[in-house]
C-alpha cells in the first residue's frame, strides 16, 4: 500500500503507525475468521449459578477485603444518545408516525424529564414537544450522551443516569467513604459532564457520607481505524485527507489499560435503575468481587509455588486440574504426551493473566453476545463471550450452538488487572487481533467500509480468565429506547 507523505503525516499526527494501518487494510482484504465455538456455556458447565450461603460467603469476603483494595467503577458513556430517538426523529422530520411514537405522546407525563420538557411548551402540541425534546432550542437530548438525560423521578427531583451511577458507586466501589469513578466521554461533551458533577457532588457526597473521585478519558484518536472503499483502497474524504472513524467499545481497552485499581467494576451507563430496585444489584455486585478475590487467592498460590527453582511435578499437575476444573480451561488435543516443561509453560501461560467475573442474565430475546466454550488460537478451548456476528450462521452446527445459549451478556463485569506481585498486566497483550468487525457505511453518498476493534468484553478480553456467573434479570435493565424508560423497573415505586 503507497501512501503519500501527507497520508504518513496525517497518520503520525494522529498518534497511529503504518504497521498498524497496514494491518488493517489487510483486514478488509482477508476478512476476519469466524470463531468456532464448541457449546453455550450452561448452569453447571461453564456457568457458575451461587446458592444463597454462597451469596453471602462471597459478600462477607468482598465487605473484609474491600477496605485494602482501591477499587473503581468504570463506565463507558462516550455514545450520543441519539439512537435513542431514532422513533421520534422520523416523526419529526417526516411526520411518519408508530405505536412507539403514540405511546411517547400518550404517555409523556410518565417520562422523568417531562417537567424540564414543559419549559419549552407553549401549546403542548406533539410537534413542538419532539423540537422541544431533540432540538437545540429545547432539552437538546438528540444531542446529549445518554449519561446527561433525566432517568429516572423522586417526587419533584429527577436524576440523570449519571446521578444513579454515583450513587451505586457509592454502596459498593466505595473503600474507607473514597469513591472512584472514570467515565470515558466524547470531547464534544466533557464539558458537560463536569459541569453536572459539579452541580451535584457535594448533595450526593452529604447524603452517602463519601467523597468521589470522579475521573474522566476520551476514547483515543490513535484507536480510529481507518475507512476503505468498496475496492479496499483508503477512502478519502472531501479535502483528499484519509477517513478515520471510531473502532466500537473495543478502543476503550487503551482507557481501561491506563487505571489503576485492584478491581474495577464495569457497567453501561444506561443500565441502571432506581432506589427501590437498587439492592439485588449492589448485593450481586458485592458478591461476584468476593467471588472474583477467592479466585484471585487461588491463582496467586499457583503462581508463587510455580515460580520457585524447580516446582515438582505433583504441583504442576495440580495447577493444570486448577486450571480445567475451576478456570474451565480444555486443554488442546495430545496435552498428555507435552514433556514436563511444556505442561510447565502452558500453566504459568494459563494462570499468568487478567480476570474477569461476567455477570450472565438469563436470555430474553436481546441482541448481542453471550456465554460459549471457544477455541483459542493454540487449540486449547475457554469460555469466551462471543457476539452474534462472530458466529458462521451458514454453518448449520455453529448456528445449532449459538441458538442453545441459555444466557446473555449484559455488560456487568468485575476485573483484577494485576498480578501476583502487584505489577499492572498491559491489556494490549491478551486481546485477539482477529476478532474485529467489518461493517458498512456511508460517507457523502459514497459507501465506505468500517472496522472495529475487538469487542471490549469478547475479543478485548480473549485472553483473560473468565468465569460466568448468573445474576438476577433485575440487574439488566438497559435504556435502548427512550420508551424503556416507561417500564416498570425505571418508573417510581
Amino acid at each position: 500500500m503507497s501512501f503519500t507523505e501527507k497520508d504518513l503525516k496525517q497518520i503520525a499526527d494522529r498518534g497511529s503507525d503504518l504497521k498498524t494501518i497496514e494491518q488493517q487494510i489487510d483486514n478488509f482484504k482477508e476478512g476476519f475468521p469466524f470463531m468456532t465455538a464448541k457449546r453455550a456455556a450452561t448452569i453447571g458447565d461453564g456457568m457458575i449459578k451461587l446458592e444463597e450461603k454462597e451469596l453471602n460467603e462471597y459478600l462477607e469476603l468482598f465487605n473484609q477485603e474491600a477496605a485494602k483494595k482501591k477499587l473503581l467503577k468504570f463506565v463507558p458513556a462516550s455514545g450520543a444518545a441519539s439512537r435513542m430517538f431514532k422513533s421520534l426523529y422520523a416523526a419529526k422530520d417526516e411526520g411518519k408516525s408508530d405505536k412507539s411514537v403514540e405511546q411517547y405522546h400518550e404517555q409523556i407525563k410518565s417520562f422523568a424529564f417531562y417537567k424540564s420538557l414543559s419549559n419549552f411548551l407553549k401549546t403542548n402540541e406533539k410537534q413542538e414537544q419532539l423540537e422541544a425534546l431533540l432540538g437545540s432550542n429545547g432539552l437538546d437530548y438528540g444531542n446529549l450522551p445518554k449519561g446527561l438525560l433525566e432517568f429516572h423521578a423522586y417526587g419533584d427531583s429527577t436524576r440523570t443516569a449519571l446521578e444513579e451511577h454515583l450513587v451505586e458507586g457509592a454502596q459498593y466501589a466505595n473503600n474507607k467513604g473514597k469513591v472512584r469513578l472514570h467515565f470515558t466521554v466524547s470531547p464534544e461533551h466533557r464539558k458537560k459532564f463536569k459541569d453536572l458533577i459539579s452541580k451535584v457532588l457535594k448533595s450526593y457526597e452529604a447524603e452517602y457520607s463519601v467523597k468521589f473521585d470522579i475521573s474522566f478519558s476520551e476514547q483515543k484518536a490513535s484507536t480510529d481505524t481507518i475507512a476503505v472503499g468498496m475496492d479496499n483502497e483508503p477512502f478519502l474524504d472531501g479535502k483528499g485527507n484519509l477517513l478515520f472513524r471510531p473502532a466500537g467499545h473495543g478502543a476503550l481497552l487503551e482507557n481501561l489499560n491506563d487505571v489503576d485499581a485492584d478491581i474495577i467494576f464495569i457497567k453501561n451507563v444506561d443500565n441502571v435503575v432506581p432506589d427501590h430496585l437498587k439492592s439485588e444489584t449492589i448485593l450481586y455486585k458485592k458478591a461476584l468481587a468476593g467471588l472474583l478475590l477467592s479466585f484471585q487467592k487461588q491463582i496467586f498460590y499457583f503462581l508463587k509455588r510455580l515460580e520457585k527453582p524447580e516446582p515438582s511435578v505433583y504441583m504442576v499437575n495440580k495447577a493444570i486440574r486448577f486450571i480445567k476444573e475451576n478456570l474451565s480451561v480444555e486443554t488442546p488435543k495430545g496435552f498428555r504426551n507435552w514433556s514436563p516443561e511444556e505442561k510447565y509453560k502452558f500453566a504459568i501461560s494459563k494462570l499468568d493473566r487478567p480476570l474477569r467475573i461476567c455477570g450472565m442474565v438469563k436470555n430474553v430475546g436481546e441482541p448481542g453476545g453471550g456465554p460459549f466454550w471457544a477455541k483459542n488460537s493454540d487449540e486449547s478451548i475457554s469460555l469466551q463471550i462471543v457476539e452474534s456476528a462472530q458466529f458462521d450462521m451458514k454453518n448449520k452446527k455453529q448456528k445449532e450452538i449459538f441458538e442453545k445459549a441459555t444466557h446473555f451478556n449484559p455488560v456487568d463485569l468485575i476485573c483484577a488487572t494485576k498480578n501476583h506481585k502487584k505489577e499492572k498486566y498491559d491489556l494490549l497483550k491478551f486481546r485477539d487481533p482477529k476478532t474485529g468487525f467489518i461493517t458498512e457505511k456511508s460517507q457523502s453518498g459514497k459507501t465506505l467500509k468500517a472496522q472495529e476493534l475487538p469487542g471490549l468484553w469478547n475479543g478485548a478480553m480473549s485472553d483473560w480468565n473468565t468465569l460466568f456467573v448468573e445474576v438476577p434479570l433485575i440487574t439488566f435493565n438497559p435504556v435502548k429506547t427512550v420508551n424503556d424508560l416507561l417500564r416498570k423497573e425505571h418508573q417510581p415505586a
